[in-house]
């Protein structure tokens, strides 16, 4: 039985591709490859010789089906997209998961990765995000999908190209409202760039295009609405604590440092019950 090496490459700056990779690209039988016409650039810089598949949207399952047969025979394959770790937003996920239907083994080799690299130089939070990848070209499913993550709080992570980008940042703006945005362009390259907006001001300043490059938008999560504290809500704090043994002066006392309502408010309630 063969391997797969799931090998990242760089996204713009050749200089991020890793030891291991080229060397994993060297040994290998043969290289699965979305594009060879650009893989074939990589492998000329790294002045590595190696036969190639062609592997991505549109042909995948046939050539998915050959690939595994491969495997199967004992053959090593280095499976590889045009930027980035493949098997992310990519056709790579479904030779993946062939592989271990068929208990063929998968090593990564870890490389750049758009979406991570983003958040990482934006500034916005990080602890907690989903990636959705790219937005449909389809209008139904396109509104479907943002529709869905309008109530989302985590921080939102989006691939978009740039002729698509002033309708995106429309329909963005009308589902979301207006949140912070960052739209990180040219990862690594030479006119990388962080742009840390809103959405009112993308909209005006991009809505009729104008960003060119790769890029990747970094959405502010929806921000928990503060329910307004009533008296009613001071009092009832008050009853409790009364409850565990408070006097009705140190209930209402403790109830106004809660919630802020003026304690004599909540005294004069409390003590005509």
């Amino acid at each position: 039985m063969g391997k797969l090496y799931v090998v990242g490459t760089p996204i713009g700056n050749l200089g991020d591709f890793s030891p291991r990779a080229v060397k994993t690209l060297e040994e290998c039988d043969f290289i699965a490859a979305e594009d060879t016409r650009v893989t074939l650039k990589l492998l000329n810089h790294f002045g590595i010789k190696k036969q190639m598949v062609s592997y991505f949207e549109h042909n995948r399952t046939e050539q998915g089906e050959k690939i595994i047969a491969r495997l199967i025979s004992g053959e090593v394959c280095a499976l590889v997209t045009d930027a980035g770790m493949p098997a992310i937003s990519d056709p790579g996920e479904d030779l993946v998961r062939a592989c271990h239907e068929n208990n063929i083994e998968v090593e990564s080799v870890p490389g750049p990765c758009a979406f991570s690299t983003a958040l990482a130089i934006s500034g916005m939070p990080s602890g907690r995000f989903t990636f959705e990848g790219f937005l449909s070209v389809t209008k139904n499913s396109r509104r479907e999908h943002l529709e869905s993550l309008k109530d989302e709080k985590r921080t939102m992570i989006f691939y978009e190209a740039p002729h698509k980008l002033a309708a995106t940042l429309k329909d963005m703006y009308e589902n979301f409202g207006d949140r912070k945005i960052a739209i990180v362009r040219e990862i690594t390259k030479i006119h990388e760039e962080v742009i840390r907006t809103t959405f009112a001001e993308a909209v005006k300043l991009y809505g009729e295009g104008g960003i060119k490059g790769e890029i990747v938008l970094i959405i502010e999560g929806k921000k928990e609405e503060k329910k307004a504290v009533t008296l009613e809500d001071a009092v009832e704090i008050a009853r409790q604590k009364m409850g565990e043994g408070f006097s009705k002066n140190e209930s209402a006392k403790q109830a106004a440092k809660i919630t802020g309502i003026k304690k004599g408010d909540i005294y004069a309630i409390i003590t005509e019950e």
